[in-house]
């Protein structure tokens, strides 16, 4: 079997996983509204996704030279609750109206209820929905069916991704109150909000599950930071480059929320006097327009920016798939995980 059509499986395995789960938990009361909400949460966590934590998760098992079962792909799908409820609370602070081509949680409440007090509404139901979908998390990978021991040290993974994840947040809102745009600080905040969460714990955590030695667990670390960081850079140029029709959001909202990317920190420090005026300006405007926005583009293309995070990502493969090679992995998993690395750091959504 290719590479592709493994991933292709694992993918429907785990959305019919998530598919009856959710069946076992639908809204506990008969309040017609409140289960127009659990309708909603179920239609957002199966409505899309590249499902690309769990399919990590699975690889870090089979690298670890664990079996294609069950077991795997109901603590891979947990992965998924877990990223579905920090979604839609990043959706709410970031104030965005779309995620995956339909209309973000707390705007799908909203617009179920009318008056004045609709916004505040669908942004408090949605923190509810939210902290749902991670409490769903632990009941699905708690009841995965694997050893106990095992189980345990997958947990204390989970516990500390969760950790992280939520640091490295906290470290994005807090760089939108701070002066100044560094490097140093936007890499910091992609380590923690992105890279250990999207690759290297779901690996380890796979790898945890199977049992997998010390040994292979700071392996899945060595590729994974690198890959995570790559993830992140990649996506931070399709939030201000792509097409969103492809992304399924408006390549505006990057912009106009002011997000302290490594790519406009890089604008900035190599930007002339008029070009940083134009990026102080209209970064971070909520009127920002496209005109606005089309000129921003040039000037991260101007000051050389984007070519430098293109070759920030190129390295950051490089030093994954290097570390890739040296580990202590199952043959199988070091393929697909050599694939995986190329989809994630070259994708176009």
């Amino acid at each position: 079997m290719t590479v592709s059509f493994i991933q292709e499986r694992v993918g429907s395995r785990v959305d019919d996983r998530l598919a009856g789960f959710l069946e076992t938990w639908r809204a506990p009361v008969a309040d017609p509204d409140v289960q127009a909400a659990y309708r909603l949460l179920g239609d957002f966590i199966l409505g899309g996704g590249k499902r690309v934590r769990p399919q990590l998760c699975y690889w870090g098992w089979r690298g670890a030279g664990g079996g294609d079962c069950d077991e795997i792909i109901s603590a891979a799908a947990a992965l998924e609750l877990c990223h579905a409820g920090l979604l839609i609370h990043d959706d709410i602070m970031d104030g965005s109206d779309l995620r995956r081509g339909r209309a973000t949680v707390h705007r799908g409440l909203a617009a179920l209820h009318d008056g004045p007090d609709a916004d505040a509404f669908g942004e408090a139901g949605a923190i509810l929905l939210g902290t749902l979908s991670l409490a769903w998390s632990d009941a699905l990978l708690a009841s995965c069916g694997v050893e106990p021991a095992r189980l345990r040290a997958a947990q204390h993974l989970f516990d500390a991704m969760r950790t992280e994840v939520i640091s490295g947040q906290y470290l994005d809102i807090l760089a939108h109150r701070r002066t100044g745009a560094s490097v140093t600080a936007a890499l910091t905040v992609i380590r923690y909000k992105t890279a250990k969460y999207t690759v290297e714990r779901p690996l380890q955590i796979g790898g945890a599950l199977a049992g997998a030695p010390g040994e292979l667990i700071d392996s899945y670390s060595r590729f994974g930071l690198p890959l995570g960081e790559a993830f992140q850079l990649r996506d931070d140029v399709l939030g201000t480059f792509g097409v969103s029709a492809q992304t399924g959001k408006s390549a505006l909202d990057d912009l106009r929320e002011g997000k302290r990317t490594v790519l406009f920190a890089e604008a900035v420090r190599r930007a002339s006097p008029g070009q940083l005026a134009y990026l102080r300006a209209w970064h971070g405007n909520p009127e920002l327009t496209e005109e606005h926005a089309a000129e921003m583009r040039a000037v991260l293309r101007d000051t050389g920016a984007l070519a430098r995070v293109e070759n920030m990502i190129e390295e950051r493969v490089a030093e994954a798939v290097d570390a890739l090679g040296a580990a202590p992995v199952e043959a199988d998993a070091r393929a697909a995980l050599t694939v995986l690395a190329d989809q994630l750091a070259h994708r176009t959504s």
